[in-house]
């Protein structure tokens, strides 16, 4: 009789077993079921308690952190950021030059032509006045000097926007050649590819529809067309500065949107055009004025092709206004990358090379402080020489001139630019 037990046993247990683990395993995956619903109905909860206490006035809604000018570039230089792929220098000679200081807020710069409106206006997230460009609108700048055939051109553009379902315009900005026409004439702002001009069109958006592509024209007619590039990721960076650079070789255009270069095209300026003005043009059809815009600031025009090697190993003296710094400061931006990887280039390559860094700063303010400040520009100079490029500190020593040498006129706009400059100079 136990023996007949024990064997019944061994034929139910495993069964009883694996119903009791069946058991189990139902009651876990309800467990689980019920603590995520739990959870979920807790944060939906959260959710809408928050919502309605901003509603009532019992609550503020979370600020949303915007990038400012500051936080430009890929890596570290003197403490900020560089753009470590980053080749453009900027032309010898600043012809043109204008960051809205002295311009009227809410009005169009002082100068410029358009066939709509356009105001200077202040933007939260970063320092400065900044011109506002207005949908269906063409823009013509001050400028009245002709770019010379090797010149370059930068400005700072933000994509302005304060609602994400908001489509943006396309906007179109190029160089042109005003002919026998004034560089501000009206005809221009409609027939702007009569004589010469560059085109780039841009269109700003956060899925597929992003593009950018540019296209040259010579009497009125195509002369270059690129393909479609689609989608951009510069074009997808909203609120924050893109800070964009041309530069003209004769018949060679390369351009580049922070430290990415976009195009670098051997044929497409025609050749002898005389090229003397910079616009924008905002197409129709996008969002409200208030959610979608562009803001441009921090134009600088510069003639000329830099010799940096030829200038300060024979020569023996190099200046240039390529290497930037934010207003007042001595942080260096990120664009001044170009310029610091070449002299660091130079000097790696010749192991003897010592120099002398030297700051300058134009008129404006006190000249005691304008001397402390240039003192300090040439040592952030020299610390990312030291930092970024491996270059022996016992190769470099600094000054500064503040504003006792000045190369230009004080009085401009285009002299302050020249002469707000870093010096180097072979020892």
């Amino acid at each position: 009789m136990t023996k007949k037990i024990f064997i019944l046993l061994l034929t139910v247990l495993p069964a009883l077993a694996n119903a009791q683990l069946k058991g189990w395993t139902e009651k876990i995956n309800d467990k689980v079921k019920n603590k995520t619903t739990a959870r979920i109905d807790k944060k939906i909860d959260h959710t809408i308690d928050d919502k309605l206490d901003i509603i009532e006035g019992k609550k503020q809604p979370a600020k949303k952190i915007e990038v400012s000018q500051e936080n430009r570039g890929d890596t570290s230089i003197a403490g900020k950021k560089l753009y470590v792929k980053y080749d453009f220098i900027p032309g010898e000679e600043v012809i043109y030059s204008n960051d809205f200081t002295t311009d009227n807020m809410g009005e169009l710069p002082t100068g410029w032509n358009s066939n709509g409106t356009g105001a200077v206006v202040t933007l939260d997230a970063f320092s400065g006045n900044w011109m506002q460009f207005y949908q269906n609108t063409a823009y013509l700048t001050d400028n009245t000097v002709s770019f010379t055939e090797n010149y370059t051109v930068e400005f700072d553009l933000v994509l302005r926007r304060t609602n994400p379902k908001a489509p943006f315009p396309e906007l179109t900005w190029g160089v042109l050649s005003s002919g026998s026409l004034s560089p501000g004439d009206n005809a221009l702002l409609k027939n702007y590819t009569a004589t010469f001009a560059t085109e780039m069109n841009i269109q700003p958006s956060e899925n597929s529809n992003a593009s950018v592509h540019l296209q040259t024209f010579a009497n009125g007619t195509v002369y270059l067309k690129t393909d479609i590039k689609k989608p951009v990721a510069r074009v997808q960076t909203f609120n924050e500065i893109i800070h964009i650079a041309m530069q003209v070789q004769k018949e060679r255009l390369r351009i580049w949107f922070n430290e990415e270069k976009l195009y670098d095209l051997p044929k497409a300026i025609v050749s002898g055009a005389n090229i003397n003005q910079l616009y924008f043009i905002v197409k129709r059809y996008g969002g409200p004025e208030e959610e979608v815009s562009y803001a441009i600031n921090n134009i600088k025009i510069a003639k000329g092709l830099p010799d940096t090697r030829h200038k300060l190993l024979e020569e023996g003296k190099f200046s240039t206004t390529g290497i930037r710094f934010h207003v007042n400061s001595a942080v260096l931006l990120p664009e001044s990358n170009g310029v610091l990887r070449e002299i660091a280039a130079i000097l790696a390559k010749n192991p003897e090379l010592k120099i002398n860094i030297i700051g300058h700063t134009d008129n404006d303010g006190d000249e005691a402080a304008n001397l402390e400040l240039s003192k300090k520009r040439a040592g952030s100079v020299k610390q990312s020489l030291i930092n970024d490029y491996r270059i022996d500190v016992g190769r470099m020593q600094t000054e500064g001139a503040g504003e006792q040498n000045p190369v230009s006129d004080n009085n401009t706009k285009e002299g302050k630019a020249n002469n707000r400059r870093v010096e180097f100079v072979k020892l």
